[in-house]
């Protein structure tokens, strides 16, 4: 047989933030690389598209933990990205705004100023928010310290280090915060950010939560460029390493030779050899579909049968023709609830029919325009809006392979119509000024990210499902390795760190090995609401696209 020697070492199916990370560290180690992806443009959720020129990214709505000295900031550098990448700080006093019913409270960069400002708005509440966040912080810098401890000693004296976090690892959201904070709107502010991992507070596990809340804590940021910013300077450092990178290649299976996986066939019937596999795929993909069922333990197809996956959302591309700024909106996302109640809200959205009705209970907002000021023409300010759903409770559209038909359409129309509710009444008049529109549905997602019923974060974000308890890098099958969200954590950085562990582990090292220091990387960071700390690039930029598009009109 002729593939005894390979020509390639690695493989990666799909190019997300993971399968990406994974090939820059295996090609800086000198692997031969290739990454295959399905769609036409590489960055799994990471990717951005254009619609007449305006563009949209559909995963990536911010990114914490970018501060100099920071573990993000670190990460890029040690990945050797960082002098590639452009970020601008969201509004720091508002990164977040949580509208409840007609009320809004704005989430400031930092913890102290998030208790102090919620505090000064419920001050029956001010010492229990404080202390709900002093908790949150300390479980955050216990659960750094859990990897890191090794050796007997250590071992011996972690419960005492980690006490915080072993106390509080195996409840819910629901019931740390009820023991905390008893006022229901406090609650519901504190917790916005649930719409991060997909699971409402009485789900949603206090570990997981806590670290969302731990990444944001001092702030968001937005790459320029959308999510696709950082898929060019992830893909360009791949390429300088002389790996590859491929769209439109759609593996149809991995081939498996006694117990090892030995290479891939694409669609078309060709086949590629390598000394290893890595799949970003999510796992049911990976195994059930890619490697199949006949080449699993009876114990993987059990787990995997049933492993829950994450939530999946209905996405609403919005161009408006007005200055949105009148009404209040900035760089800050928008996160809306009808009322306190966040759990009642979720289990709405995820049963009920989700045509029904005015409004959706809970949505997600965010203006791309103010988050990267380089993306504006002048005039048009573009959004994102998402909720999500249980990917059950959508209609089967005729179980067409193809599923666009009429009643598709139908079905878009009410979606539509529903979020503009929601929009109108939080920017008076989007309804009369709407340039373009367009709807993601989960058969979108599962169209272009192919993921497990369109699922955005991977496995669902329970206890099950995370850290120690994810799917394992190293497959039961020799030489098929997985990363992404569902191996280790989900988000922008998470996906990212899944893909450096998946190299390490092929590699043999560790994940600090892989990230290289080098002081030449520097991340620039300028604030999004404030031109003054735009260098010249920036502003010209700016005028070229705003210039053009005065051409083009």
């Amino acid at each position: 047989m002729h593939h005894n020697t390979p020509e390639l070492d690695i493989i990666i199916i799909g190019s997300g933030a993971g399968g990406l990370a994974a090939a820059i560290c295996l090609a800086r180690a000198g692997k031969k690389v290739l990454v295959l992806e399905q769609h036409y443009v590489p960055g799994g959720w990471c990717h951005s598209f254009t619609l007449n020129g305006q563009r949209f990214s559909p995963g990536v709505h911010y990114i914490g933990q970018l501060d100099e000295g920071s573990a993000t900031n670190d990460l890029y550098k040690g990945l050797g990205i960082a002098n590639d990448l452009v970020f601008f700080r969201m509004n720091k006093n508002a990164y977040e705004h949580c509208i409840i019913g007609n009320e809004k409270f704005d989430v400031p960069a930092g913890f102290d100023n998030f208790a102090e400002s919620l505090g000064n708005k419920f001050p029956e509440s001010k010492k229990y928010i404080r202390r709900y966040l002093t908790l949150i912080e300390k479980v955050n810098a216990q659960m750094q310290l859990m990897p890191k401890i090794r050796g007997f000693k250590q071992i011996i004296t972690a419960p005492f280090k980690t006490k915080d976090f072993v106390h509080n690892a195996f409840f819910s959201l629901k019931r740390i915060i009820n023991r905390h904070v008893k006022d229901a709107k406090v609650q519901a502010v504190l917790n916005v950010q649930c719409g991060d991992h997909g699971l409402p507070p009485e789900k949603a596990s206090f570990i997981v939560h806590s670290s969302v809340m731990g990444h944001y804590a001092n702030g968001g940021f937005y790459p320029a460029g959308g999510g696709s910013g950082i898929v060019k300077a992830m893909t360009n450092c791949i390429k300088r390493y002389r790996g590859n990178v491929m769209v439109n290649m759609n593996v149809k299976k991995i081939l498996i030779e006694n117990n090892t996986a030995i290479g891939v066939e694409m669609e078309n019937g060709e086949q590629l050899f390598a000394k290893a596999i890595i799949s970003n795929a999510d796992p049911s993909i990976t195994y059930l579909k890619l490697a199949g069922r006949e080449n699993l333990s009876k114990k993987l197809i059990k787990k995997l049968d049933n492993t829950k996956y994450s939530v999946t959302s209905l996405i609403l591309f919005l161009t408006l023709d007005m200055d949105v700024t009148k009404a209040g909106i900035d760089s800050g996302n928008t996160w809306v609830f009808r009322d306190e109640n966040v759990d009642g809200q979720f289990a709405e959205l995820t049963s009920a029919n989700v045509a029904e009705g005015d409004e959706f209970p809970a949505m997600f907002i965010s203006c791309t325009t103010l988050k990267d000021p380089v993306s504006f023409n002048g005039r048009y300010h573009n959004f994102e809006a998402v909720t999500y759903i249980d990917y059950n409770s959508l209609p089967d559209f005729k179980g067409t392979e193809d599923y666009h038909c009429e009643e598709y359409d139908v079905f878009k129309q009410k979606i539509i119509a529903k979020f503009m509710n929601t929009v109108e009444r939080i920017i008076p008049g989007a309804k009369q000024n709407i340039v373009q529109i367009e709807l993601g549905t989960p058969k979108t997602n599962q169209y272009y990210v192919n993921s497990t019923n369109g699922n955005v974060y991977g496995t669902e974000k329970t206890l099950k499902y995370v850290g120690p308890f994810a799917y394992k890098k190293k497959s039961e099958i020799d030489n098929l390795y997985l990363c992404g969200a569902s191996t280790l954590s989900h988000g922008v950085a998470g996906a990212t760190y899944s893909g450096v562990d998946a190299a390490a582990v092929i590699l043999n090292c560790t994940r600090e090995e892989l990230l290289i220091a080098d002081e030449s990387q520097q991340l620039r960071i300028y604030d999004a609401e404030d031109a003054a700390t735009w260098p010249e690039w920036v502003h010209k930029k700016r005028e070229d696209k705003v210039r053009h598009f005065k051409e083009v009109i």
